[in-house]
């Protein structure tokens, strides 16, 4: 038999020892020992594991429970030292009474945001007895524990008989339990019992040459439950902290937060009027706040000082307001540089036109570019629009004033344009960006026109003229998806929110079913597209998370099983019964991020090496 067998009983009873020896018929190492190795019932104190020759060696530390079964579930972690062959999934238990418990729970744990498999978190058990309560959770290590794989499967082995609630944790601080926000949690509220039965499975023997030689059917004994699916997440309202400021440029400074901020921290500013010369940009949850100064007086020189209130969250978990005083933000990049840098560049901008001019050639009349300084743009999109598309101006400055009469829309009819109607308007809750909305036309060609007086930026810029052409597809570009689902419940307390996704797992247009369960996608490109379905609970047209306290689940995320494939000029009607495929194998592979482990084969390196030898005679 080629590969590392082990010399020793993978039990024992009525044992006390902490120290054990594992003997073996050749040399082994252990690998990844850290993220494999899971000692269960868990130990505070770190058990020493390590692979002495033929032995492997373990010390625990921790003081032994009475009548408990023990459990190192090394994986396959355990290899010969040579060829690199495996074990296989070897668990070496032991009990400190007269029996051993066997019982094993097993299962998967996904993301429920976006039902990625996650490795490596803990996974354990409670028993679920007449002691057992919400908040064992956090202040009670768990009892069995176990750790996922890379599809984010787990098995916990030596469960007593019994009925459990299971739960899982990435373990921050090594307490196992539930202590910190910072920690991905899983909870369900359901009892689990174990039971087993005898059972059977096919076991293939392969020869030499990877030929299949025969197929034979092996007794076990399957324990349940086996499909346990448990959802992780990361609660709300993460610890609050300031992470980092920042102040590329003179003109403004951005403050990171490490969650968001129930309002904007409060400045007090040192030799200056915050309130007055401050113009607040923040993000829409306030975890990063860019501040603009649009006094020169005040960005001009190379520091600023203010004091800084904010609420951060103490040692006992409690938002309380902290201020840190006198807090300086120096420039990375001073007027003096960009002065001087521009002053460079109008240089050369002189110099390379005097050298056009010398060699006869023909210079438009035109102004330096860097007499004066513009606010600059982005558009999107820009040249080719969808027909539900509107197009958006995003300056580099916040927008203190829009002159309308030096801004124009015109529609080509035949050969000319003509004015047309449109909207101009400033995007809610941005203070850098307007949209333009029209009433597009498939197939036909559109001019926005802005002068260079149309916009002021709040540091006192204004942006070059802009004149942008824009032309809307055809209709014959596109297709349509029509989404029925089968067994959608409308109610006033949930909706239904389904997301055409790209291949990378990022949504590319989102609707709500309507009260006969269906989604319409129109103008969509050809293309592969996925598809995903959020139970939004609380109709706030988001996915939100869950919290244990009020033993809250995330909302329920589920995902269509394969790629939907559309053509220019088709439509697809798609029926989707969500709830009726295992929410394990819902998710795609080509858009799932976390792939599985590698399994580990055994390998014949001698025998290679002989026919390697062999060929090359």
């Amino acid at each position: 038999v080629t590969g590392v067998q082990t010399c020793a009983l993978p039990i024992a009873t009525n044992s006390d020892k902490r120290k054990i020896s594992i003997l073996f018929n050749e040399y082994i190492k252990i690998e990844n020992a850290s993220e494999k190795v899971v000692v269960s019932p868990p130990q505070v104190e770190m058990p020493n594991i390590r692979a002495v020759g033929k032995r492997v060696k373990i010390d625990l530390f921790d003081t032994l429970q009475a009548n408990t079964t023990y459990t190192v579930d090394f994986s396959d972690a355990i290899v010969d030292n040579n060829e690199g062959n495996p074990l296989g999934k070897y668990t070496y238990s032991f009990s400190t009474g007269e029996a051993i418990d066997t019982m094993e729970v097993a299962g998967t744990v996904l993301n429920a945001e976006n039902l990625e498999p996650v490795k490596g978190i803990l996974v354990g058990l409670y028993a679920a007895d007449s002691a057992f309560h919400d908040s064992l959770f956090t202040t009670h290590p768990l009892v069995r524990v176990a750790r996922t794989n890379g599809s984010g499967q787990f098995t916990v082995k030596g469960v007593r008989p019994g009925n459990y609630r299971a739960f899982a944790l990435q373990d921050m601080d090594g307490n196992y339990r539930f202590s910190q926000k910072s920690e991905m949690l899983a909870f369900d509220t359901t009892t689990i019992s174990t039971s087993h039965r005898p059972d059977i499975r096919p076991d293939t023997l392969w020869t030499r040459d990877s030929t299949i030689q025969k197929i034979r059917m092996v007794p076990f004994i399957h324990y349940y439950p086996d499909n346990l699916v448990l959802r992780s997440f990361l609660e709300a309202g993460q610890d609050k902290h300031l992470l980092k400021t920042e102040r590329k440029t003179p003109e403004s400074f951005t403050l990171y937060f490490t969650a968001p901020q129930d309002s904007l921290p409060r400045i007090e500013g040192i030799g200056f009027d915050a309130a007055r010369v401050l113009l607040p940009e923040p993000s829409a949850k306030n975890d990063t706040v860019t501040y603009w100064i649009t006094d020169t007086l005040v960005s001009y020189p190379d520091t600023i000082s203010f004091h800084l209130t904010y609420y951060d969250t103490d040692s006992l978990g409690i938002d309380v307001l902290h201020t840190d005083s006198a807090l300086e933000l120096v420039a990375k990049t001073t007027h003096a540089k960009m002065e001087k840098e521009r002053q460079k560049n109008s240089e050369d901008w002189l110099k390379q036109r005097e050298k056009q001019l010398k060699k006869g050639r023909d210079v438009p009349n035109e102004e330096n570019p860097y007499d004066i300084i513009y606010m600059t743009y982005q558009m999107k999109p820009s040249g080719t629009l969808d027909p539900n598309q509107n197009v958006t101006l995003t300056f580099s400055e916040p927008i203190v004033r829009v002159d309308m009469e030096h801004i124009h829309f015109y529609q080509k009819v035949d050969s000319e344009y003509v004015e047309a109607p449109f909207l101009f308007q400033p995007v809610e809750g941005q203070i850098r960006q307007y949209r333009l909305y029209a009433e597009w036309e498939p197939k036909e060609k559109y001019q926005f026109v802005a002068d260079s007086l149309a916009f002021l930026g709040a540091l006192g810029h204004y942006a070059k003229s802009i004149k942008s052409e824009l032309r809307i597809r055809s209709l014959d570009e596109y297709g349509a998806i029509f989404v029925h689902l089968l067994g959608a419940e409308q109610s006033d307390s949930a909706q239904y929110l389904v997301e055409l996704l790209n291949k990378s797992d990022k949504p590319v247009v989102k609707q709500v079913a309507d009260a006969a369960g269906r989604a319409d996608f129109f103008y969509l490109k050809p293309g592969e597209y996925y598809m995903r379905l959020i139970v939004d609970r609380n109709r706030n047209g988001k996915w939100d998370t869950g919290e244990y306290a009020t033993m809250t689940p995330p909302e329920e995320v589920f995902y269509f099983p394969q790629p939907i494939p559309l053509r220019a000029k088709f439509e697809v009607e798609q029926e989707w019964n969500f709830r009726s495929i295992d929410m394990t194998k819902q998710k795609p592979k080509a858009i799932t991020k976390q792939k599985a482990d590698k399994e580990k084969t055994v390998k014949d390196k001698n025998r290679q090496r002989e026919e390697e030898k062999r060929r090359k005679k």
